[in-house]
Parts: C-alpha cells; sequence; structure tokens
C-alpha cells in the first residue's frame, strides 16, 4: 500500500537545509522507534519519517495512542544538536510543541495552545501529543521528537473524551501542507534554539497552563496541586500553592476548573 505522503513530494516542499533524508510509509510500529533505531546505527542529523498509522506509537510514561489509518499525521524527526548543556534540551519537546502550534495555523487556520509539557490542546481538547527521546549513540547523542497530531479522526475514534480531531474542531487537514507547516516551523524553532536564544517568552504566550489551577502527578506518591505561575530559564514549570513554589521538569498535569 503506498502511503498517503510521498516522501519525495515532502523533501522538495520542506525546508532543506536542516531535513536531509525524509521517508514515508503507510505503516509501521513506530515512528520514534524507526528513528532511534537509525540514530544507534550512525545515521545523519536531519532524518525525518511520516506514517499513515502506527501500531506500537507511545506518549509519555509509554501510553500507547494508536488511531485508524490515515487519520493522524504520526511524524518523527531525529537530530544530533550542537548544544552541549543538557539543561537546554528540557527545551526540545516544549520546541516541538512551538512548531505543532506553528504549523497547524499556517496550514489549517486553526489557533491551537500548548500545554505544558507535550501537549497541544484544541478547543481545550488533546490535539497531539509529544514525545522527545534522547537517544545515546555515536557520533553524538541524538533527539527523536515525534508528534502525533489527530486529524480526520471522528467522535466515536477519538481514545478518551478529553481529545479532539481537526475534523472534529471543523477544520481540514491535508497531510502533505500540514506536514510541510510543522516541519517548516520545526526548523525555525530548532535554529533559534542552536543559537542560543531565548524561547522563554514565545512559550508563555502560547501556554494554556500558565495561570491555571493545576494538579501535577510525578508519581504515585508525589502530587502537588497550586496555581501554574510560570517557567524558568530551562522551561521547567513553575506551581504555587500559596505557601510554597514547587519547580517541575516532568509530570502529568491536569487543568483544573
Amino acid at each position: 500500500m503506498l502511503p498517503l505522503i510521498d516522501a519525495g513530494l515532502l523533501a522538495a516542499k520542506i525546508d532543506s537545509g536542516l531535513w536531509r533524508q525524509v521517508s514515508s510509509v503507510a505503516a509501521t510500529g513506530s515512528t520514534n522507534a524507526d528513528l532511534a533505531a537509525a540514530a544507534r546505527a550512525g545515521s545523519p542529523s536531519g532524518m525525518v519519517r511520516v506514517a499513515d498509522y502506527q501500531d506500537s506509537g507511545r506518549g509519555r510514561l509509554d501510553r500507547s495512542w494508536i488511531a485508524p489509518p490515515g487519520a493522524m499525521l504520526a511524524l518523527s524527526v531525529m537530530l544530533r544538536p550542537s548544544v552541549k548543556d543538557v539543561e537546554r534540551w528540557g527545551w526540545l519537546p516544549l520546541l516541538g510543541g512551538l512548531a505543532v502550534v506553528d504549523g497547524i495555523r499556517a496550514a489549517t487556520g486553526a489557533r491551537a495552545e500548548l500545554k505544558w509539557p507535550n501537549d497541544v490542546l484544541l478547543d481545550g481538547k488533546k490535539l497531539c501529543g509529544i514525545l522527545a527521546e534522547r537517544i545515546e549513540s555515536e557520533p553524538a547523542p541524538a533527539v527523536v521528537i515525534g508528534m502525533g497530531i489527530n486529524t480526520k479522526m471522528g467522535v466515536s475514534e477519538l481514545p478518551v473524551h478529553t481529545a479532539t480531531s481537526l475534523a472534529v474542531a471543523g477544520f481540514r487537514a491535508d497531510p502533505v501542507p500540514l506536514a510541510v507547516a510543522v516541519l517548516d516551523a520545526l526548523a525555525s524553532w530548532y535554529r533559534r534554539w542552536e543559537d542560543g536564544a531565548s524561547l522563554l517568552e514565545p512559550y508563555r504566550a502560547g501556554c494554556a497552563t500558565i495561570g491555571k489551577s493545576v494538579r501535577v502527578l510525578v508519581s504515585d506518591s508525589d502530587t502537588f496541586t497550586g496555581r501554574a505561575v510560570g517557567l524558568d530559564e530551562a522551561g521547567r514549570l513553575v506551581v504555587s500553592d500559596g505557601d510554597q513554589e514547587r519547580v517541575f521538569s516532568a509530570g502529568d498535569i491536569v487543568h483544573l476548573r
């Protein structure tokens, strides 16, 4: 079966200065796993992998996220950052979110929002999940950033009631223009990050989490409830309950009413 996205067409349309090797498949286990294996095998930075369907798609904490064939844009990239400061790598899933928001707006007109640290929302519901994984490999450590954007899923196909799709929200998303817009936006944000620019203000401006009452679930024994008051320079979420502030580099976030 031929994939919905033609790899040659996509490669011709995207920013060729960063993305050097583009592949597209009708189905795979996981686009992130495919590129992680390529990174460990020594493949160069700039790989792109897209799929119409993945049967082992993963989110944070290895949660599965599966959509019917052709109903989600599953897209992963592999990069070998020149940035040596490991703390700054915490921005990579966040800049992935910035790219998805910008790409969706450019391709469809939909005004999505960021939910810290790795989700994109539309009308308050989850539209896209982002998973960034550091891969120890030669000739240098790599990062694989995966994005799964719900494009054509109907209400009955959504895995949870807190999710949505572009189709459900009334937007048409052709896969090639959407992939091009996201990849071009990601190239722009990634270059700014590599050049040392602060992404704090752009992220704050588009983040629906900041200013909300939230519950942070770090583990079964560590839960904290308070108001998300901002981000620090490392992209970590600052939450205050009135008596104390805590800073989180990861965690499940529940927006409270």
